[in-house]
């Protein structure tokens, strides 16, 4: 199961929203992190959020190339380097 804050007294503890939504699934936010995730329940919400953060933050994955940009038809040029504040509902509550 996902753990919010592994009690590593070296780690920032992460504030983590849980909401059930209208169609009964999960969505789970990372608010320090700004990283959003969901599932059919709390545990696999929680989950795929840990896994979402891992590869926000570069824990997990690789880079994107501009070459896979270009395979999802995005411009590189136009795709900033920087990530930039969220564009979801949620984040502005």
């Amino acid at each position: 199961m996902a753990q919010a804050d592994p009690g590593d007294s070296d780690s920032p503890q992460r504030e983590i929203r849980l909401v059930q939504e209208d169609d009964g699934r999960w969505s789970a936010i990372d608010e320090g992190v700004g990283v959003a995730s969901h599932g059919d329940t709390r545990s696999e919400a929680l989950e795929n959020l840990d896994e979402a953060v891992e590869l926000h933050t570069g824990e997990i994955g690789e880079p994107v190339t501009d070459a896979d940009l270009r395979d999802l038809g995005l411009d590189p040029e136009k795709v900033p380097d920087e990530p930039r504040e969220p564009e979801a509902p949620w984040f502005s509550q």
